[in-house]
């Protein structure tokens, strides 16, 4: 199992400074955002000879590209900025034979206007669902064309809360470019930790075949976003990491939710952690 990072983590300006950053702490993974080089994570245009050039530094390095964050609200209230959305991940797709990934990460979306990340109650009604699908329908499309994996990642705040309705998603859409981002902070709802195993077990028996990367941070509470550097919270890693060992044990673990201070720590704790 091979330790990676959010590339972002590391905040110098300059690409070559961050993806040092990276093997300074001799990892060679990364999910990378267009952030790293002053874009936004969706730009309106992508440059594709800047793509060229960012593969080349992370090949340099004998990096690997796991994954590009590719994150928009897939439900939004507001059909245009949906459309909006469609738009730039649909290109974002199309360039990463040039950056050198597969795998573009996602988040499923909230009713909320303003935030992606907060939960609305709007997100547990059929109508946000089929929207969902109905958006990954079309960018699943594009995907299949470009050979790229689209991965959407369970979280509590969106409208795909939980395994069940994330297993709910692959059943419909049954597309081999549809995957998963395990994030084992994220699927506790309020008052759930309690039933921490139960719900570990269930999370990986409904997606462990369809897991492509994972995520590694921690949590000290139920029911919402509010997050740890992984080894500081509540999450039974133990447990977390003997599951993916048995389901997907070549998956990336990309740290993420920490500063670039804390990383040190971190890989230490997940490398004794993984053994």
């Amino acid at each position: 199992m091979q330790i990676g990072i959010m590339a972002r983590t590391f905040s110098s300006p300059k690409l070559s400074e961050i993806l040092d950053g990276v093997i300074s702490h001799e990892i060679y993974s990364i999910q990378f955002s267009f952030g790293c080089v002053g874009f936004p994570e969706l730009p309106e245009k992508i440059d594709l000879k800047l793509c060229d050039d960012i593969r080349a530094e992370v090949e340099k390095r004998k990096i690997t590209m796991s994954a590009m964050s590719g994150t928009f609200n897939m439900i939004d209230p507001d059909i245009n900025k949906r459309k909006e959305g469609i738009k730039r991940l649909s290109l974002l797709i199309s360039a990463c034979k040039n950056l050198g990934t597969s795998v573009i990460t996602l988040c499923t979306g909230t009713r909320d206007p303003q935030n992606m990340w907060r939960r609305h109650p709007d997100n547990d009604t059929e109508e946000a669902f089929i929207d969902l699908v109905e958006t990954l329908k079309e960018l699943l499309d594009v995907a299949e064309k470009y050979n790229v994996i689209l991965a959407f990642e369970p979280e509590v705040s969106n409208v795909i809360d939980s395994a069940n309705r994330g297993k709910r998603l692959i059943d419909e859409l049954k597309s081999p470019y549809l995957k998963v981002v395990m994030d084992c902070a994220n699927i506790f709802h309020k008052g759930e930790l309690a039933k921490m195993d139960d719900i570990l077990k269930q999370a990986f028996e409904l997606l462990g075949e369809h897991i492509i990367i994972a995520h590694a941070k921690d949590l000290d509470h139920d029911g919402d976003a509010g997050h740890l550097p992984a080894g500081k919270g509540l999450l039974d890693y133990d447990r977390y990491i003997s599951l993916l060992k048995q389901y997907k044990p070549d998956a990336p673990l990309i740290l993420h939710g920490l500063n670039e201070n804390e990383v040190g720590e971190c890989v230490n704790f997940l490398r004794k952690k993984i053994g």
